[in-house]
């Protein structure tokens, strides 16, 4: 089974998001909205297929990576949450909520051995 298909996302903590946001758009060119960026590709295997990295930043008292005190989160693309949730429980690793759906895919948050928080990403029509 394949399990991370590639970097979904990293996302960090900052004292001022929208500051940061625009340093990086001033200097380094990056297309920020309020949401960060989101930078499109194409599949090597596919090149018809399109996908997507997010580059985010978070006020630093977010606590959308808790129970994680690190001031960032990576997130993976996956393949088939469902099966790879149901073999990380057999591993022990530790399952940190459920997996929710949006419109434009399935989550799920694990923790690493240090207690890094990672989200799990299953996007849906790419």
């Amino acid at each position: 089974m394949k399990k991370v298909t590639g970097l979904g996302g990293v996302f960090f903590k900052c004292e001022d998001p929208k500051g940061m946001n625009e340093w990086y758009a001033e200097n380094l060119g990056l297309p920020v909205s309020e949401y960060g960026v989101t930078f499109e590709w194409k599949h090597t295997d596919d090149p018809s297929k399109t996908g997507s990295t997010a580059w985010c930043t978070f006020p630093k008292d977010t606590t959308y990576f808790k129970p994680s005190d690190k001031p960032f989160m990576i997130n993976y693309r996956v393949e088939n949450i469902v099966a790879l949730v149901d073999e990380l429980k057999k591993s022990n690793v530790t399952i940190v909520d459920q997996i929710s759906e949006y419109d434009y895919g399935k989550f799920v948050h694990i923790l690493d051995p240090e207690g890094n928080v990672i989200e799990l990403w299953e996007p849906i029509g790419e």
